[in-house]
């Protein structure tokens, strides 16, 4: 049996070999605005949490202290398993403020005309109270100044934010972006 060789019928030479995303997750395809997570799904795994604390706690009451397979470990686990839970009830807000929102919201607290700008969800505190954090640049071309907001993800209320006059210095780029074939060997044709 050892001596048998495995059927040779044609081999697949790793050109044909292909890995594949799955659909949900290839980017390439994807159509229509990317909807961000809602924090609220937080509280999904603190029902369960409470509800495996809640029966570790009536299996040491019936049980009782004695018993060999349920001892004091269950009274130790269904209350820390109830304390995570009551957390992660408490730690999932909902996102109400999406990032056009915070945007918006960033845009009425600088002074400036905003050009380009960037949102990036973070959490703040204990209770990982979503926030959104708000990277403004103003319209100009070099940007002149820019700004940091950060906007609280439940209300959108401004939480902090900072604007300054734009420290980059770019002038070395001045038109280099609009003209940035010129300068480059061209091909004769």
């Amino acid at each position: 049996m050892a001596d048998e060789e495995p059927p040779t019928d044609e081999a697949t030479s790793d050109a044909e070999v292909r890995d594949e995303l799955p659909e949900d997750l290839n980017v390439s395809e994807f159509v229509g605005p990317y909807v961000f997570p809602n924090n609220n799904r937080r509280r999904v795994p603190g029902y369960l949490y409470i509800m495996i604390g809640i029966g570790c706690l009536v299996a040491w009451f019936v049980v009782g202290a004695d018993g060999v397979l349920v001892n004091a470990g269950y009274l130790a686990a269904g209350i820390s398993l109830i304390l995570i839970g009551a957390y992660h009830l408490v730690a999932g807000w909902n996102l109400d403020v999406d990032e056009r929102d915070a945007l918006v919201a960033a845009t009425e607290r600088v002074a400036f005309p905003v050009g380009h700008a960037s949102a990036q969800l973070g959490w703040r505190g204990l209770l990982s109270r979503p926030t959104w954090r708000i990277l403004l640049y103003s319209a100009e071309n070099p940007p002149t100044r820019r700004g940091l907001v950060l906007v609280d993800g439940v209300d959108a209320e401004i939480v902090a934010s900072f604007t300054e006059d734009n420290p980059e210095d770019w002038s070395d780029l001045d038109g280099a972006l609009d003209t940035a074939g010129e300068d480059a060997p061209q091909k004769d044709e």
